[in-house]
């Protein structure tokens, strides 16, 4: 298991995890960080495996100079659990789907917006159905920021 690999998880990986991935990874690489923390995304749904992140993902993600166009949607596998250090979920029935499924000694799932204890709520609502992607991406920009801050902590009390 790789301490600084980041595995973002949502419903059906097309809206807030791509939006996640996105995000952090453009705060890692402006952090120079490129080559020290990995990011990818994932869901707990199949339905839209193969896919590109929804149309209004990508645009409310470009309107703050971010590209999630080449991500594809992907389902979430066991083998992440090994393979990632931090599975950062959305939402709580995301949350439970992903517990269900750990297998031992593997990454814990945690929620997202642990790292945004500022943020005053503890899930990243789904806009697929409601809308409100600038917002989401909102709650997401604040979460990375403290991860990132918890990343680089753990990084520096481990030397």
């Amino acid at each position: 298991m790789n301490p600084t690999s980041v595995l973002f998880v949502c419903l059906g990986n097309i809206c807030r995890s791509p939006m996640a991935e996105g995000v952090f990874r453009r705060m890692v690489i402006e952090a120079g960080l490129r080559d020290a923390i990995s990011v990818d995304s994932a869901g707990t749904g199949d339905w839209h495996i193969g896919e590109q992140p929804d149309r209004r993902a990508i645009a409310t993600a470009a309107k703050r100079g971010i590209d999630i166009t080449g991500l594809r949607a992907r389902r979430v596998h066991e083998k992440d659990f090994l393979s990632f250090g931090h599975i950062l979920v959305m939402d709580r029935a995301n949350l439970a789907a992903l517990q269900r499924m750990a297998p031992a000694g593997g990454a814990i799932p945690e929620l997202f917006l642990g790292y945004a204890p500022g943020a005053g709520v503890d899930e990243v609502p789904d806009p697929y159905m409601t809308g409100g992607f600038d917002e989401v991406l909102d709650l997401i920009e604040t979460a990375s920021a403290g991860l990132l801050r918890s990343l680089r902590k753990s990084a520096s009390g481990a030397q």
